[in-house]
């Protein structure tokens, strides 16, 4: 799905901090892999400038720059330092990232990490030990996922370079993805990976749309796609949502596990025939229409959601706020940090206020 294949990761200094909860292996390969991309970053002025720079690389790397300074000037997201250089990778997939949950409720597995807290998810730069990893989740009755990564953010602790894994992106996916990860500079509220990722992927493609109509005008293609591409994204997030509701009510009825399965592939079988019919057709971009080909269980599904979840009450905001961007985000920014406990309740909070003084 696009750029939710970067993968925000704890800084290295805060792995380290977490050898009395990771094995030292996975520690010290963390730290090896960011050291070795940290070594190999070049300002990216330097590399725009650099006579042997591939024009394609180039017009990149620019609108890269541009993005980053959008984010800061019209979205006041911090962008610090991050994605001002670049590091080349030998791997089109940096790491894999697994997740796990219950096979009879919406409940992930989840991993403790200082700084972060508790997140659904654990990246692994060594494949084979990801993949040993889901074996032994397999086997102690876990539905797993493991799925790859181009990148990963350090949520602003060091001055993260852009990849070349990332500069294959599309034009609009590459700006959703500077602005998607610059939101988590900005904001990022420990044990609420939910949050963080969706108000992260409604700023993204809010931000790129913004950012290419701004530059372009209305009837720029690239403002088009944007634009195309986040209502693509809300009507995903409105199925997934569907069928998540569908299937928690199904858990809800304390049916023998071997039931609970049948029954659950049933739904995952209607929920992909409905998609291929009644929502595909009415794609503008193709970002979502094999996405429910794939085989489904709850880990697929709880990753998914973490990127899209209630995208419709952070849509709801924006215009409430006259579709003014900058004092969305700063609005729900601001409401999510006074109830770190609650993000979610917070924006609905925030829209039933608004809703209350008109």
């Amino acid at each position: 799905m696009r750029r939710r294949l970067v993968f925000s990761l704890l800084a290295v200094a805060a792995i380290a901090a977490a050898s009395l909860t990771c094995s030292p292996v996975y520690v010290l390969r963390a730290g090896y892999e960011e050291a070795k991309i940290l070594s190999r970053r070049r300002p990216i002025t330097e590399v725009i400038e650099d006579p042997g720079t591939r024009d394609a690389t180039r017009a990149k790397l620019r609108l890269v720059l541009q993005a980053r300074n959008f984010a800061a000037r019209a979205l006041d997201l911090d962008a610090g330092d991050s994605f001002t250089t670049y590091s080349w990778v030998d791997s089109d997939t940096l790491l894999l990232v697994l997740s796990a949950a219950r096979k009879d409720r919406f409940e992930p597995y989840t991993w403790w990490f200082p700084i972060v807290g508790r997140v659904p998810y654990k990246g692994f730069f060594d494949f084979d030990e990801a993949h040993e990893q889901a074996r032994r989740l397999d086997a102690r009755g876990y539905d797993t996922y493991v799925r790859p990564s181009a990148a990963f953010s350090t949520l602003g602790w060091f001055n993260d370079p852009v990849l070349n894994t990332v500069l294959r992106y599309s034009d609009v996916d590459l700006v959703q993805t500077v602005i998607h990860e610059l939101t988590h500079n900005t904001i990022y509220i420990a044990g609420q990976a939910g949050f963080n990722e969706s108000f992260a992927t409604f700023v993204g493609d809010r931000g790129a749309a913004a950012f290419f109509c701004d530059m372009e005008g209305p009837e720029g293609e690239r403002c088009r796609l944007a634009t195309d591409a986040w209502h693509d994204t809300m009507r995903f997030g409105a199925f997934l949502q569907q069928l998540i509701d569908q299937l928690e009510a199904l858990y809800a009825r304390g049916l023998p596990l071997d039931t609970v399965l049948v029954r659950r592939s049933e739904l995952y079988q209607a929920a992909q025939d409905e998609w291929r019919r009644e929502h595909v057709p009415q794609l503008r971009t193709g970002a979502f229409a094999r996405y429910f080909d794939r085989p489904l269980n709850n880990a697929v599904l709880i990753g998914a959601r973490l990127y899209y979840q209630r995208l419709d009450r952070f849509e709801a905001v924006y215009q409430q706020y006259e579709q003014d961007l900058r004092r969305a985000v700063h609005a729900i920014e601001q409401a999510a940090r006074s109830h770190e406990d609650d993000p979610f309740g917070a924006v609905e909070a925030l829209l039933t206020a608004s809703a209350g003084a008109q």
